[in-house]
């Protein structure tokens, strides 16, 4: 049973780092492929409000126009992605850990379920993309041993073409500028169709097509057109769902290769 819930959770982490998706220009038993994340399901959802902005009177310093950032052409780079899953306004998993932002998305992350420590349906696993295949163990049991699959998320997303479709719905996209963590950022704000991202997010099209219409998206972006944040939310059955995402402490790219069973735990 347990195994169970640990191998369900990896294919959450990875279905949620398919749909937050990167793009900006082992051993043991295989996996499961990746389902569609927590928050999508089989019903037709309407989209719910986005936030208010954080600061929409005063002035930020180092204001840019966002196009202009979108168009910077940028040299490979690494951050630190935090992801967190709502429903109905709790947390259901968080996932945090350094990623290369090319794609095929690459890094390491560790998941954690929402559940409190001990019980038996709480998650924690630490998952690493390398090529192509995923590994992933469980960190509650010490000395548990990789688990190993193919890659089913190759497909990321392009995070630029979504502040593209943003910047498309006209100028209410334009939320202006904010501080998001100390950097000056544009916030885009919109709704967007499922059958728009068929093209840029083609894993996120295929879970969400004739699940869903549409979703509403906010997304910060810095002078440099990477992503600062990035929300997803949308109501189900009733209850609003979400994905929050960040970016952070941005740095060279990062080597990522296969785990080996020795190696120590990534932790928290």
């Amino acid at each position: 049973m347990r195994r169970t819930i640990v191998l369900s959770a990896v294919a959450t982490a990875l279905a949620l780092t398919g749909l937050t998706g990167c793009k900006d220009d082992g051993a043991g038993t295989a996996v499961a492929t990746a389902s569609p994340s927590p928050v999508t399901a089989s019903t037709t959802a309407e989209p719910v409000g986005a936030p208010a902005s954080t600061n929409p009177t005063s002035p930020v310093p180092g204001a840019f126009d966002p196009e202009q950032a979108l168009a910077v052409k940028r040299a490979p780079y690494s951050a630190v992605m935090s992801v967190t899953s709502e429903i109905a306004g709790t947390p259901s998993f968080t996932t945090k850990g350094r990623v290369n932002t090319t794609a095929p998305m690459t890094g390491r992350m560790v998941l954690r379920s929402a559940d409190a420590p001990g019980e038996e349906t709480a998650v924690h696993t630490e998952v690493v993309l390398a090529g192509d295949f995923s590994y992933s163990r469980d960190l509650t049991k010490p000395g548990s041993g990789w688990l190993k699959a193919p890659r089913s998320d190759q497909d990321q997303a392009d995070y630029a073409q979504y502040a593209a479709l943003l910047l498309a719905t006209g100028p209410s996209a334009r939320k202006g500028m904010e501080d998001v963590a100390g950097v000056p950022a544009h916030h885009l704000s919109g709704r967007i169709e499922v059958e728009q991202i068929a093209a840029i997010d083609p894993q996120v099209y295929r879970s969400m097509k004739g699940k869903i219409t549409a979703f509403d998206c906010d997304q910060w972006i810095d002078s440099q057109g990477r992503t600062l944040r990035f929300e997803q939310r949308m109501t189900i059955r009733g209850q609003a769902g979400a994905n929050k995402i960040t970016f952070t402490e941005f740095g060279d790219p990062v080597t990522v290769t296969a785990p080996t069973n020795d190696e120590p735990a990534t932790g928290s």
